[in-house]
């Protein structure tokens, strides 16, 4: 052992001093640097070397310089994340949507239905005023406007999220590449697993980037001994050391909008994802959003359907001189209940009242419809030729497969009544609402240009309020169609599914939130700066420091008197 060796000594521990310095300084500086993984040094004694029959240590090497954080955890946390973004976008969608039913609002559909059947109350009080027949058609107006409203409004919503999911897209392609671009230069830094030291700045960016990633899809990173991410989601890997599999956008349609899918474009196959903004969209757009339009269709269809069937059976205070039958069929000579109308019709019958305006004596006759699946079901063309039949009206077939019933005469009128086939309603004749869905819901134009068309009586033109009491009552009525439920009934239970729905996602949101921020605590006191244990690490790399350099300076006294004798 000589001086010299001791002087190596000195030296090692001056230069282990001053990584010590740069690595503390490094990690003060990004004390508050986003996504910034706390670095140590790792210090090992040097190996021995033998004087004489000792043993004796060389002082201290520099391993390797190394991040403070715990993989297990960050994979957990990556977890956590993907459901907290898929919770916040359908909370966010319920927002929306609840905004948009304004139940707390005097703009609401109950609201609008409240005032439509208040309205044709008030034609009890004041049957033969044409003005409150006017009032109630207004109302029918609003209330269809307000559906249509709805249903479009929440299209949009599902389109403005359509188009997040497209940029979704964008944002895997962008990540899943400087992923990749990242594992090579993460490879070629480290060698392979060679070194002992970490690749420091190009892993954090790294972990920032799957973590951005996580919160798009549930993906799962497994580091490789080389060093290298491999991702994946689901069975399919987005990853593989310097290699990205893109993702593309597919085109579909869902509930008539255009709905874009996400695919891998290697395999054509659709990229499945449990979590994350991708899942919490999708669920957004196809769940949430495509549920309330499904269910708001089924009420707009269900409030068509009841009340049109009602309404088809009463007269009004003037009669028609001509009407066409607002739906077609797509066969004129197959039985009424498959022809491809869009409301069912069965076994019954219905009349028709002809009316000499002169006189206001009426003539009724019944029309049978028989839709009982045996033998000689009756067609469109059998209906029409069975009111071909009834003096003083004439009816055909026009181009479009419509019903188009005429008088033979100006001094006659017709009304209907009776109607136990509901095959008025099912082929849109004498009907107050027109359309199909909440897309297409209206009132019907005849009524619009003659308010006294409204049928309110059920003994003739102008007899009594018969049909108006039912139609009145009818928002509480027990429908059989719908197992005894009310159109107020399904109207609550609508609007139940939303609020529900909405308290549901915010409390498991809220599970998410409290989840994502205990993780990202527990890997911050690992992986975070903290200023007092830099400083003083600080202090112990200076005093080392400093103690290292006065056993230089007493080796180089020595070695001047050595050099004197």
């Amino acid at each position: 052992m000589t001086l010299l060796s001791t002087l190596q000594i000195a030296n090692n521990s001056l230069i282990a001093s001053q990584l010590g310095l740069q690595v503390v300084g490094n990690n003060i500086a990004n004390a508050n640097t986003p996504g910034y993984i706390r670095q140590q040094v790792v210090l090992t004694p040097a190996p021995t070397q033998r004087y004489g029959g000792l043993l004796l240590g060389l002082g201290v090497e520099v391993q390797a310089v190394i991040q403070q954080t715990d993989r297990f955890l960050e994979e957990r946390l990556r977890s956590a994340l993907s459901d907290l973004a898929s919770g916040e976008a359908q909370e966010k969608t319920y927002v929306q949507l609840e905004s948009l039913l304004g139940e707390l609002s005097d703009t609401d559909l109950s609201t609008a239905l409240t005032d439509f059947f208040g309205s044709v109350q008030d034609i009890l009080n004041q049957p033969d005023s044409e003005s409150v027949r006017n009032l109630a058609v207004l109302q029918g107006q609003s209330l269809a406007a307000d559906i249509s409203r709805m249903h479009e409004r929440v299209g949009q919503l599902r389109t403005d999220i359509n188009t997040q999911i497209d940029q979704t897209a964008v944002e895997i392609n962008g990540h899943i590449n400087e992923i990749a671009k990242l594992n090579v230069q993460i490879l070629q830094a480290e060698g392979g697993g060679t070194s002992a030291s970490d690749a420091v700045g190009l892993r954090d960016r790294r972990s920032i980037v799957l973590n951005e990633l996580a919160q798009i899809l549930d993906i799962t990173a497994i580091e490789q001994p080389t060093g290298d991410v491999s991702v994946y989601v689901g069975g399919d890997y987005l990853v593989f050391q310097g290699t990205a599999r893109p993702v593309t956008i597919e085109q579909t349609t869902d509930r008539g909008q255009t709905v874009s899918r996400i695919k891998l474009i290697e395999t054509d196959a659709p990229l499945f994802s449990s979590s994350g903004k991708l899942a919490g969209l999708v669920t957004s757009r196809d769940a949430i959003l495509g549920g309330f339009l499904d269910s708001l269709n089924d009420f707009a269809t269900t409030l068509v359907s009841e009340f049109n069937k009602v309404y088809s059976q009463g007269q009004g205070l003037s009669g028609y001189s001509q009407i066409t039958s607002e739906f077609a069929v797509d066969n004129v000579e197959a039985s009424l209940d498959e022809a491809g109308l869009k409301f069912s019709a069965n076994s019954g019958s219905f009349d028709i009242l002809v009316r000499n305006k002169q006189t206001g004596l009426s003539e009724t006759t019944q029309i049978q419809v028989d839709l009982n699946g045996l033998d000689d079901d009756t067609s469109l063309e059998e209906l029409v030729e069975a009111i071909n039949a009834v003096d003083g009206i004439n009816a055909s077939i026009d181009p479009n497969r419509r019903v188009v019933i005429k008088t033979d005469s100006q001094l006659v009128d017709f009304s209907f009544a009776g109607d136990t086939s509901g095959v008025l309603a099912a082929l849109g004749i004498n009907t107050f609402f027109k359309g199909t869905s909440a897309s297409d819901i209206g009132v019907n134009k005849q009524l619009i240009d003659n308010p006294a068309l409204f049928a309110a009586s059920g003994g003739g033109i102008g007899e009594d309020t018969d049909v108006a009491i039912k139609l009145a009552n009818l928002l509480s009525t027990p429908l059989e169609s719908q197992n005894g439920s009310t159109l107020a009934v399904l109207y609550d239970k609508l609007t139940a599914e939303v609020s529900q729905g909405a308290a549901v996602t915010t409390s498991v949101t809220e599970g998410y939130r409290v989840f994502q921020n205990t993780l990202e605590g527990q890997l911050l006191a690992i992986t975070g700066v903290n200023l007092d244990e830099e400083a003083v690490r600080m202090i112990q790399y200076q005093r080392t420091f400093q103690a290292s350099a006065r056993v230089i300076s007493t080796i180089n006294d020595l070695l001047e008197v050595l050099v004197n004798i």
